[in-house]
């Protein structure tokens, strides 16, 4: 008999660990090559870890809700035939201690798009410690600060604070002594309370599940990193909406995909972007980062009414027909959990469709560590002034309302305004006559 080790794989270039979340496979289970053996979550994505031989499974090293870093063993699987040397069987993964140290030394840029995703007010550019997602998720719902979260002793690889340590921690949260940054953050601050919850014999209490409490905890990061404000604009877009009825029946037979009207906003969104780069940015404390690339972000309802946003890189280099298969491509495998760690980070800019659901228009919150999001509000028939060489009259097109929300620290209402002015320009101003 051979003992394989069934190893965390790498699950994208700024994955650096994830939490089990289900065991698939118990011990003394059998095991086919390729089968799945557990599911485990990264900050976004759920994905499954398989078995790249077939066997018995004969231990567990890590129990559900254990933070895994890639390259370690998680799982023994007994096989058939001779051990094989140790070193045929590592995989071409980053270590966990390289991980960390060039997570210490990378420029902001890069950190940046890998960490302040997950918690804003919560980052590793002022410490010399490393924290997981997970851990500086748990820090920034119960309000603790950097220099509180690095007096946290930690029982993990290197001395880390793992989420049981800062579990236990909060538990004795009020008998521990606070560091004296904390203190004055807590004698300057309003005193807050939490409001009380009346619960009647015939409430039901449901727990949130994972992702809803990390959905909640980027939003209020969010709200508590950017200050928000809002600009909006009325677009015509009743060239669009003829052109895409005209075209869509040709589309779906020649590329096997629907045409949507979403490609279309972000491509106009896309070349605004480029118009604009002061709004293809990112803020790291007093730092301004300037994104060479335009990586669009694309809000996604999930079949359980959570939230997730893949991302299309380089959608400035994309043609329309390349920008509607990346949008079906990303949508239907968010809708079915098959998305890669990777396709949802390194967003720069982020659009979000309010007007699928009926809205006529949004005020939307802000996908850190980025400064604006684009609300698209639902299509709709109207009355309008049409103005002609020859007189003004009144005719029925179809409009929209466009909701620019961006961060007042670093964008001013000019070039907010101007912005989202930008991107009606582009869609008023889409011709009819284009091929597709």
């Amino acid at each position: 008999m051979a003992r394989f080790e069934l190893k965390l794989p790498r699950m994208g270039e700024s994955v650096a660990e994830a939490t089990i979340t289900n065991w698939l496979k118990q011990v003394g289970d059998k095991i086919e090559a390729d089968e799945a053996v557990l599911e485990v979550a990264t900050d976004k994505v759920d994905s499954e870890v398989p078995s790249e031989v077939s066997g018995v499974l004969v231990e567990q090293l890590f129990s559900k809700d254990d933070l895994v870093a890639v390259g370690q063993t998680i799982a023994i699987i007994e096989t058939e035939g001779e051990d094989e040397d140790a070193e045929d069987e590592i995989e071409e993964t980053i270590a966990p201690e390289i991980i960390e140290e060039v997570t210490k030394i990378i420029s902001p840029e890069v950190s940046g798009a890998k960490e302040s995703v997950s918690a804003p007010t919560i980052t590793n550019s002022n410490s010399e410690k490393f924290f997981s997602p997970l851990v500086k998720n748990i820090a920034a719902a119960e309000g603790i600060a950097m220099e509180e979260l690095e007096q946290i002793p930690g029982t993990g690889n290197e001395g880390r604070v793992t989420k049981n340590d800062i579990l236990e921690y909060l538990k004795n949260r009020t008998n521990a002594p606070q560091v004296e940054v904390v203190k004055k953050v807590a004698e300057d601050a309003p005193s807050k309370s939490a409001m009380s919850v009346s619960v009647s014999g015939g409430d039901e209490i449901i727990e949130m599940d994972r992702m809803r409490k990390l959905i909640s905890g980027y939003m209020m990061a969010s709200i508590q990193t950017s200050v928000h404000v809002q600009s909006f604009i009325e677009v015509d877009v009743t060239n669009i909406v003829k052109w895409r009825d005209k075209h869509k029946n040709d589309f779906e037979k020649r590329e096997g995909a629907k045409l949507t009207f979403t490609p279309i906003f972000m491509e106009a969104v896309a070349k605004a972007l480029k118009d604009f780069p002061g709004m293809n940015i990112s803020v790291d404390g007093d730092y301004i980062i300037k994104k060479k690339n335009i990586n669009l972000g694309m809000a996604a309802a999930l079949p359980n009414g959570n939230l997730i946003v893949p991302v299309i890189k380089n959608a400035d280099q994309l043609n329309l027909v390349g920008m509607a298969k990346a949008v079906n491509d990303l949508g239907n495998r968010a809708k079915t959990g098959k998305l890669k760690p990777d396709e949802t980070k390194g967003g720069t800019y982020t659009v979000t469709n309010v007007g699928s659901f009926g809205s006529v228009f949004g005020t939307p919150i802000i996908n850190q560590p980025e400064v604006g999001i684009l609300a698209l509000g639902a299509i709709r028939k109207v009355p309008a002034v049409i103005e002609t060489p020859e007189g003004d009259f009144i005719g029925i097109r179809q409009k929209m309302f466009l909701t620019h929300s961006y961060d007042h620290r670093i964008i001013d209402g000019a070039l907010g305004g101007m912005f989202v002015k930008r991107v009606a320009e582009y869609l008023e101003a889409f011709d009819s006559s284009r091929t597709v």
